[in-house]
């Protein structure tokens, strides 16, 4: 089953229930379809609300790794996110490298500053709801 949502409001809750229940999503972003597995909600150095995503298929103008690749971390403005559906499926993350280096080659906003290396498959979802995610 799933539910379309385009208001800026139900795209938030939407992408907070699947990090939350760990499902998949497809969304529209820049134009472009995606299917996405979202992990964090933050927000950039600009307020702005952004998520980490695990990006396992659709559309991407940077082009896609095979699945499992740590290449296909996006992180995404929330407020570019339309036509949001989550889906039934497996949920799909790989490892990521965090460094010195903009997660997305676009925005220059959001810094990753650690140099340790970890699996996000084994990230507890329970801390992301209770201290990353806040309200609904």
């Amino acid at each position: 089953m799933s539910v379309s949502v385009r208001a800026p409001k139900q795209v938030h809750a939407q992408v907070r229930a699947a990090i939350v229940n760990r499902r998949p999503i497809a969304a529209l972003y820049r134009g472009r379809r995606r299917l996405l597995c979202p992990h964090l909600l933050g927000c950039n150095k600009h307020r702005r609300l952004q998520v980490l995503c695990y990006q396992y298929g659709g559309d991407s103008e940077s082009g896609l790794k095979p699945a499992g690749a740590s290449d296909n971390w996006r992180c995404l403005a929330v407020e570019n996110l339309s036509q949001v559906e989550l889906l039934d499926g497996p949920w799909q993350t790989a490892e990521i490298i965090l460094g010195l280096k903009p997660v997305s080659k676009k925005s220059n906003s959001m810094w990753m500053t650690s140099l340790n290396r970890f699996n996000l498959r084994h990230h507890s979802t329970r801390k992301v709801q209770n201290s990353s995610l806040g309200g609904t």
